[in-house]
């Protein structure tokens, strides 16, 4: 072997060893703080020194795609995470037993998680990874709506049908929110919000007929496969001289009811409140 073909195989050596330095503390930074922390400190090494990494182009280019994806998915999912750890609690030839904890807010739904993955060699075939020992914690008002989900999510680890569901929950109860605002900033004296923007219902009253109510209820369901379907209707407390007088009010559920498939829900919560102030 000649002096040059040593003298490169040193480097090449040297360079493995540096990334294999560089790997070690992004993983301690994963352990002990976030998985963003760790993708900027690997960043800030690669500004610092970039000359000890020119032999590793493609080491650079998967933190670049990297990080790309990691804005792309929290961006498009609205999914925001804080913080991330991993625990190492198993290793062999069989299989690697990993603990995770992370957490992180979508839209305005904190949520924590805490699972087990396994990840398992098949006789050397395609490895696959099961997720066990899964606990969900939803911080919201509004975790009520979403307790079948996390009931059956736990049982069968099924992380991308939780991540799926809450992304679209989390858009219904943003819009949900943002509509109610809307229409309280418009119609100030006849609706009334009286568990908030953050409630699911909404008040409209007429001042000048005594004892006239009508109340929009708009729920989220959300069902144990992960369906997320809003639900509105309409009820009434409508005084009998009023009744008599305004047969039609007696109908307004049932034809609310029928505006939301013809309409949608904006238009239609408008129609009901015009026909409020029509009534004054």
């Amino acid at each position: 072997m000649n002096i040059n073909t040593l003298k490169v195989y040193e480097d090449e050596i040297q360079s493995l060893e540096k990334e294999i330095q560089l790997l070690t503390e992004e993983y301690e930074c994963h352990q002990h703080g976030t998985a963003k922390k760790a993708m900027n400190t690997i960043k800030r090494k690669f500004q610092e020194d970039p000359k000890c990494y020119y032999s590793s182009p493609d080491l650079k280019t998967q933190l670049a795609l990297l990080e790309s994806d990691f804005s792309f998915l929290m961006n498009f999912t609205d999914i925001q995470f804080k913080n991330y750890s991993r625990k190492l609690l198993e290793k062999s030839e069989i299989k690697t037993v990993y603990n995770y904890r992370l957490s992180g807010i979508c839209q305005s739904v904190p949520f924590q998680l805490e699972f087990r993955l396994t990840e398992e060699n098949q006789n050397n075939k395609n490895d696959y990874v099961v997720v066990t020992d899964l606990n969900i914690i939803i911080e919201s008002e509004e975790s009520s709506n979403l307790s079948k989900l996390v009931s059956r999510v736990e049982e069968n680890g099924n992380l991308l049908l939780f991540f799926k569901t809450l992304s679209r929950f989390s858009e219904w109860s943003a819009y949900r929110k943002c509509t109610l605002a809307h229409f309280k900033s418009k119609y100030p004296n006849i609706i009334a919000l009286p568990e908030g923007l953050s409630g699911d219902c909404m008040v409209l009253k007429n001042i000048e007929l005594s004892g006239f109510e009508l109340m929009i209820v708009w729920k989220i369901h959300v069902d144990q496969d992960g369906k997320v379907v809003p639900v509105l209707d309409l009820l009434s407390k409508i005084p009998m001289p009023v009744l008599e007088d305004k047969k039609f009010a007696s109908d307004m559920p049932h034809w609310f009811r029928s505006l939301l498939h013809v309409l949608g829900i904006e238009a239609s919560i408008e129609a009901v409140i015009k026909s409020v102030c029509r009534s004054k």
